[in-house]
């Protein structure tokens, strides 16, 4: 009997060596291949979408990019994979992208049960509500009995349900699987509210036919983290994508921009010279250059310039920072350092 046991215990662990080994290859898979996988959104200005001249653009978007810069120097290596919420994160799971940067809420159970693991939140955000200015509300409390439309398979479902709940309200909802359905949906007059994170009700309000006719609500009902993916079990990788977000907060921290990164090199600052490689072989030891930093300050800046330039007051969305400024400005983004 303990024999069995022992066997049986052999091949669960050799199976265990195996599938280990299997999924421990994305950095090696990707450098053969020569890009980087990428899910995004289908279209959700400020964070994922094409423009005018169909170009991907975006604070996720930047983020592939950045990744791609610390791997191959080269912003441009990236296949976007446009994903709707249903279909992220199958896409993720079966090795069909490498990361997920698609404004995900990190939660308990897409950490556990779906076997994801999230380098880190790039974007601090909350659900939040539009109404039609002339419906005549200023508050959620007083939408009982509203017709509210949501995108289906996300968090913002489940909040919305939560948040009625709570307050013994009743609402009629209008389920639908791809956001720029939900907007449509809204913006035709099919419900009277819409519901999603605030930085999605002011990216969603632009494409309105009448945007000033739309408010958003004060409430914020909801924590949503929102950050890059992987998939578990392989560690590598984890810190390549992980490390790379660090860099941009660390390159904010100390002054280092897409303008000045070169000059940089050159300062005397222990903490900036580890930053861009000019001492240590931090970037090396997590099997990118050591000088990756460097590359991907140059291909998308800091940050700071990453969020002005997609989402800030320098975007059509016009979000403030807030919790987004770094510790040392009252805000929440807070990187550990490269030492």
């Amino acid at each position: 009997m303990n024999l069995k046991l022992l066997t049986a215990a052999l091949c669960l662990s050799a199976v265990g060596v195996a599938a280990g080994s299997a999924s421990a290859a994305t950095l090696g898979d990707t450098k053969a291949r020569g890009t980087v996988r990428c899910g995004v959104n289908t279209g959700l200005p400020g964070f994922g979408y094409q423009n005018d001249q169909g170009q991907w653009a975006g604070l996720d978007v930047d983020y592939c990019k950045a990744i791609a810069a610390a791997v191959f120097n080269d912003a441009s290596k990236v296949v976007y994979s446009p994903l709707s919420a249903v279909q992220r994160f199958p896409a993720l799971q079966n090795s069909e992208v490498d990361v997920l940067a698609r404004n995900t809420t990190w939660t308990m159970s897409r950490d556990t049960a779906l076997g994801l693991a999230f380098v880190g939140v790039n974007f601090y955000d909350g659900q939040g509500f539009m109404v039609k200015k002339a419906l005549g509300v200023n508050s959620a409390l007083q939408l009982s009995g509203a017709t509210v439309c949501v995108q289906s398979g996300t968090t913002t479902e489940l909040n919305l349900a939560d948040y009625f709940a709570a307050n013994n309200m009743q609402y009629n909802p209008v389920v639908i699987e791809a956001q720029s359905d939900v907007n449509s949906a809204y913006d035709s007059g099919r419900c009277d509210v819409l519901t999603t994170d605030q930085s999605g009700l002011y990216a969603s309000r632009l494409e309105l036919g009448t945007p000033d006719d739309h408010i958003v609500l004060p409430e914020i009902i909801s924590k949503e983290p929102l950050g890059p993916a992987v998939r578990q079990g392989d560690d590598q990788w984890f810190n390549v994508v992980k490390w790379t977000h660090f860099a941009l907060l660390n390159a904010e921290e100390l002054g280092v921009t897409q303008a000045n990164v070169e000059e940089m090199k050159a300062s005397t600052n222990p903490e900036i010279r580890r930053l861009l490689g000019v001492e240590g072989t931090f970037g090396a030891d997590a099997g990118m250059s050591s000088d990756f930093v460097v590359n991907v300050v140059k291909a998308v800046g800091n940050y700071g310039e990453i969020f002005e330039r997609n989402v800030g007051t320098g975007s059509q969305l016009k979000i403030a920072r807030g919790q987004n400024a770094l510790w040392s400005k009252g805000g929440l983004q807070y990187a550990p350092p490269i030492r």
